[in-house]
């Protein structure tokens, strides 16, 4: 009977170490879409008045938990019954990725005017603030859902092989991790202007260190959030071009004398272009028609 017992307690035991090793795999290859979901939500959170920031990033946080609640079943229930529809979702997926991309880089050379819409102003009604807020925070939950499906996705297929039990571990950590740290990163750059402000109320004197530092960190929360958009973008790329090389023969082959990122970035960029064009052409047509 103890025998048994202890069996068991051996199997946990085996069972976690290898949930362990897994998720730190899965984490690193989900590490590209945490990235770009780090600066899409830290760029979505910032811009509201300072007592409304930690609120608003709550209500996006409770979403993205609600988003996990709904594709992890989905997930499951699919690489169960349906192996192959992972790889599919996985590549098309990495077509998202790779235009989302290829249009970030394409708009940075190639940039359009843009209506920047102010959320706050003081002479609007409480009411209208409060619609705007609530817009913002849709539009957060609809982008997270969209980034929350290539998280989970791609965490699923590095232990598709694997017992049911073990991925639903594995991936739901994933999930999870990718829930709290993003969040918890994007909670601290969106309020890392008001910490330097009140460092620089600290005291009356001038150029203290204090004031240095404060100023420091107000003056570098829009650098840090365009330093988040530009490595989101190249993880991005990163990322597709890596499933498009692991999932596709062709490529897998493809440049072989060149070193693995490089070729993943190129094979990622070059596909986000195409798509990007397959895009831009359809639109085009449609407006015509």
């Amino acid at each position: 009977m103890a025998s048994g017992f202890f069996a068991i307690l051996d199997d946990i035991a085996t069972l976690m170490d290898d949930v362990a090793s897994m998720s730190k795999i899965a984490t690193k290859k989900t590490a590209g879409i945490l990235g770009d979901d780090l600066a899409v939500n830290a760029e979505k959170a910032s811009g509201f008045v300072s007592s409304r920031e930690i609120p608003v990033l709550w209500a996006i946080t409770k979403g993205s938990f609600l988003n996990k609640l709904i594709i992890l079943p989905a997930a499951f229930l699919l690489s169960t019954f349906l192996p192959w529809a992972i790889t599919l979702i996985l590549v098309l997926g990495a077509i998202y990725l790779a235009y989302e991309g290829g249009e970030k880089i394409y708009e940075y050379f190639f940039p359009h005017k843009k209506s920047h819409e102010k959320v706050y102003v003081k002479e609007r009604p409480e009411s209208e603030i409060l619609a705007l807020e609530k817009k913002r925070v849709k539009e957060a939950i609809i982008t997270d859902f969209i980034l929350s499906v290539e998280i989970v996705i791609i965490a699923l297929g590095t232990v598709l092989e694997e017992p049911l039990v073990t991925r639903i571990i594995v991936v739901s950590v994933v999930a999870i991790i990718a829930t709290v740290g993003v969040y918890g990163i994007v909670a601290l750059i969106v309020r890392m202007d008001e910490f330097g402000i009140r460092l620089i109320n600290l005291n009356t004197r001038s150029n203290s260190i204090s004031d240095v530092i404060g100023k420091l960190l107000v003056n570098a929360l829009p650098k840090v959030i365009k330093g988040l958009s530009v490595i989101g973008t190249i993880a991005l790329l990163l990322v597709a071009g890596g499933i498009f090389v692991h999932n596709i023969d062709f490529l897998h082959h493809f440049l072989p004398d060149l070193p693995s990122l490089l070729r993943e970035f190129i094979i990622g960029l070059v596909v986000g272009l195409i798509a990007l064009l397959v895009v831009k052409g359809f639109l085009r047509i449609f407006k015509r028609s």
